[in-house]
């Protein structure tokens, strides 16, 4: 009989201490990069490539890696991922000199980000319990942490500069990479007993795919609404500071922006366990959800830099709130050997979104400026609400 799961996941402190290095680079990283494509020259409307070119692999590789952790090789997952997070952040602070050297990179930095997250989700997914919306509460929050100290960094390596040393920028993340190299050692000490590892590598794919219509209709909502929020993040982090060059605003209040949003989201966790018991799992995702398109959207308009903070401070609340529920919907719903890939699936949406949105909305950067991929991803995150009311009626709080 397979060792009962865990209340907590093994090692929870440093796998908390993972998620925070690996936020922290990858939110320093991609502002940074953004700021080296517009350094060589490259047309907004072309930010875009970039932002693809992160989530072009990982969208081929996210269900191997993840079947890979189900047969108990998370260690591995995890030390590859750390390597290749550093190796990344070599490349690209001395060898990105053009477009196509720094896509390169940009790719290698996505694999690397996805084994690290696909090997610290895992990890996570392996406590199922009735408090999973407080297990994935605090890891969410503690990213949220870092997603908000990156950018003060940020801020204060880029200063009163309407364009920063992006140099400067890139030393900074290989040092968090660094530190994160160092958890993910912590975290591989902590195997997964022999036992529940065994069971897991008995789970075919076909059989891991092979549920409930309603459950799986359930699970693909919440992935689809998952990819959305993600890639409004993510696109944040990439197009702020060109809508920030566009009207004249320093690197330094682009890092106070951006860390008022993430500081938002740290405070949309708080005891977010209690607020799903009294509003419900599927009201408040589908609510939050629905909030965020309206205040992303409002991006596009020139309000001065008080009012952006402000839509961002409250789009930082409603967006902080999909993420860690669409994890626990994925882990409550996913049977024992069948999560690793599971949080796969739920990130392979996220990189497919990641891969083909930005792409479709940097059109619109080229003829209505950085503002225009905001009106686009406000209207594209409300259609996907809409379209998940009717399956995330099944979901049970």
């Amino acid at each position: 009989m397979a060792a009962p799961a865990p209340a907590r996941p093994l090692g929870f402190p440093s796998i908390l201490a993972h998620a925070f290095f690996l936020q922290a680079s990858v939110y320093l990283v991609r502002p940074a990069t953004s700021y080296r494509a517009l350094e060589l020259g490259v047309d907004p409307g072309l930010l875009g490539l970039v932002v693809a070119s992160f989530s072009i692999l990982p969208v081929f590789l996210a269900v191997a890696i993840g079947r890979a952790t189900d047969r108990g090789r998370e260690q591995g997952v995890l030390l590859l991922g750390a390597g290749l997070m550093i190796a990344s952040g070599l490349g690209l602070l001395f060898a990105a000199g053009s477009l196509p050297a720094l896509l390169g990179w940009n790719l290698l930095l996505g694999v690397g980000h996805l084994m690290s997250l696909i090997g610290e989700q895992s990890r996570l997914a392996s406590a199922k319990n009735r408090n999973m919306d407080r297990v994935f509460g605090y890891y969410t929050t503690v990213t949220a942490v870092a997603q908000a100290a990156a950018p003060l960094l940020l801020g204060f390596l880029g200063g009163d500069r309407i364009r920063p040393d992006t140099a400067l920028l890139l030393q900074a993340y290989l040092y968090s990479a660094v530190a994160m190299a160092a958890a993910t050692l912590f975290m591989v000490r902590h195997a997964v007993p022999r036992a529940h590892a065994g069971a897991r590598a008995q789970v075919k794919l076909s059989t891991a795919l092979n549920v409930e219509p309603a459950t799986r209709n359930t699970l693909l909502a919440s992935i689809g609404l998952s990819m959305m929020v993600l890639c409004t993040i993510d696109l944040l982090q990439v197009y702020l500071p060109a809508l920030a060059v566009e009207r004249g605003i320093p690197v330094q209040t682009v890092g106070i922006l951006l860390a008022l949003r993430a500081g938002a989201t740290v405070l949309s966790r708080l005891g977010l366990d209690r607020l799903v018991r009294t509003v419900g799992r599927a009201r408040l995702l589908l609510a939050s959800t629905g909030i965020s398109a309206v205040l992303i959207a409002l991006l596009v308009l020139d309000l001065g830099v008080f009012w952006t903070g402000a839509l961002l401070v409250m789009a930082g609340l409603s967006l902080g709130i999909g993420q860690p529920l669409s994890m626990s919907v994925v882990s409550a719903a996913a049977s024992e050997g069948t999560r690793g890939t599971w949080m796969s699936i739920r990130l392979l949406g996220n990189r497919l979104g990641q891969a083909v949105i930005p792409v479709g909305v940097g059109i619109f950067a080229t003829g209505l400026g950085a503002g225009g991929v905001f009106a686009v991803l406000g209207s594209t995150m409300a259609a996907a609400t809409l379209g998940s009311i009717i399956p995330l009626r099944s979901m049970k709080d």
